[in-house]
């Protein structure tokens, strides 16, 4: 690949718990994903993004990090990691971690440690340690909640409290102290010299906290100092060979989430824009023009995203009457049809594909897997689902294992149960049954990205004239992509041969709900 392979990339999405068990405990590891690694090379993937792999106590699925420098025993050692990494380069595909600088575990040394060295103490200092108020310091240093839900402060034997703005297992970094900002560059090179080829920033715009604000999430999202930490980032991976920074941010302001974009700051950052906007024309046309209006000036690669590990499946999302997707409800329970969220699905990932920039699939979005609703309460395991006072179900339902053959449960995950249960009728949906059907979403995905890295990937786009509810653009390439989001079916433009549909077409015209590849001249 080329020193900027990451612009046009097919990006793949691990959450190694779910994805292959290679030692029969019900659980995603290493030895899954790299005999694996086939399927994936086949796919047409050119990276691989794994979630945290350090070892973590789980409290949220390994986003609390108790080492950053070794892998979760569960999934392997770090001399395995070491030859995925060397086993996906012979393969032609990039390795990207995660790394999550906002917090740690409460399992972590330097928590640890804090908590023995007590108030006023150096150790302290690299966390946000504070008295309480109330003539005994019983109540919170303010009222700041938690994203999860609750306070987000939590009290101590010896009366100070801790932030943490996720769960009180992943109490928040002091990004104020030189010696954080020092672990984690020092972080960044293990990695680096291990071969890995891009990080993944979690909630990268969080860091910087306003200890003297008394207001909401303004008061440590998107601060001003968030850049400079991100401006050292930028020069340590620059001490390296074609290594990449991508950030997860998620901003409405799109001049804000630029500056993250700058030519000292970040590579690139995820596109949530695009990832929760509606199933319908107008707004898909405003999101793609917002983000290649946002990206182009500073010469940064869009990215496309329809799912990850925190947002609902797509073809759940798109056979609801409400397609938009929002952390703050994520409409568990709202019927889907599951017939239109296919269809629609199918025309997105089309659409995603065909679009200029880097592309990221999730694991299982290529297999059509729907959001898995119906866990029992008594098995989910996302902290949201107890700290919202079991009244949102959190990110179970799209982070069960994936199924690759068989007849029934695991479905060749591995021997055992799986960490999570899979639904019987994922016996249609398995990698297996899909890649011998020709028609098959497995099927769509492989010939789709097969083709993009051929004719798409970085670039620009011109927008055609289409009728109402269609969008259509032509690519360098000379390919067109057309979708028609209407209700009624739309007359393609002139064409040599259609390359790819994402369902059947009704002569030169294209059904609702479809997206079509066109070769022209």
């Amino acid at each position: 690949m080329s020193e900027t392979w990451w612009r046009g990339a097919a990006i793949y999405q691990v959450y190694l718990r779910s994805f292959a068990d290679g030692n029969g405990d019900g659980i995603g590891d290493l030895a899954g994903l790299r005999a694996r690694l086939p399927y994936l090379s086949d796919l047409g993937v050119g990276a691989i993004w794994l979630n945290p792999w350090y070892p973590s106590p789980m409290a949220d699925g390994g986003y609390d990090v108790a080492d950053y420098r070794d892998i979760e025993p569960s999934f392997g050692t770090l001399a395995e990691a070491e030859e995925f990494i060397a086993e996906a380069h012979a393969l032609g595909i990039k390795t990207i971690t995660d790394i999550v600088p906002n917090h740690g575990s409460d399992q972590q040394k330097w928590f640890l440690q804090a908590l023995e060295a007590g108030p006023g103490s150096a150790e302290r200092e690299r966390f946000h340690f504070r008295a309480g108020r109330g003539e005994n310091g019983e109540l919170p240093p303010n009222d700041w909640k938690s994203i999860f839900g609750g306070p987000a402060w939590t009290r101590i034997a010896d009366g100070e409290w801790y932030l943490h703005l996720f769960a009180p297992e992943q109490p928040d970094f002091n990004w104020d102290n030189p010696e954080v900002v020092e672990e984690f560059h020092d972080v960044l090179r293990f990695w680096f010299d291990r071969g890995v080829d891009g990080i993944r920033i979690d909630s990268a715009a969080l860091l910087v906290k306003d200890m003297d604000s008394l207001g909401g999430e303004e008061a440590y999202t998107d601060l001003d100092g968030v850049h400079e930490i991100y401006r050292g980032w930028r020069r340590v991976a620059e001490e390296y060979d074609d290594r990449i920074l991508i950030g997860e941010v998620w901003l409405p302001d799109q001049e804000r989430f630029a500056q993250y974009l700058r030519p000292d700051e970040m590579h690139t950052a995820f596109n949530f824009d695009f990832l929760a906007c509606s199933w319908d024309a107008a707004a898909l046309r405003d999101s793609i023009d917002l983000t290649l209006a946002t990206h182009i000036p500073l010469g940064a690669p869009p990215t496309w995203v329809l799912s990850n590990h925190d947002v609902t499946r797509p073809v759940t999302k798109y056979g609801r009457a409400d397609t938009s997707f929002s952390h703050a409800d994520r409409k568990h329970g709202m019927p889907s049809d599951p017939v239109l969220g296919e269809r629609r699905a199918r025309a997105a990932a089309l659409l995603a594909m065909a679009l200029p920039g880097g592309l990221y699939v999730y694991q299982g979005e290529e297999l059509g897997l729907p959001e898995v609703e119906d866990i029992a309460d008594e098995l989910r395991q996302d902290p949201i689902w107890i700290r919202s006072g079991r009244t949102d179900h959190g990110r179970d339902g799209c982070r069960v294992p994936l199924p690759w053959s068989g007849d029934e449960p695991p479905f060749g995950f591995g021997a055992g149960p799986t960490w999570l249960p899979q639904p019987l009728e994922w016996k249609a949906l398995t990698a297996e049954a899909q890649a011998a059907n020709p028609t098959s979403m497995f099927t769509l995905y492989r010939a789709g990205l097969h083709l993009r890295r051929e004719l798409l990937g970085d670039g620009t786009l011109t927008w055609l004239d289409a009728q109402d509810g269609v969008l259509a653009f032509r690519r360098e390439s000379g390919l067109v992509c057309v979708v028609n989001l209407g209700q009624e079916p739309a007359s393609l433009p002139e064409h040599e041969s259609v390359l790819l549909a994402s369902g059947p077409l009704e002569g030169n015209l294209l059904p609702s709900d479809t997206a079509v590849w066109l070769r022209t001249a």
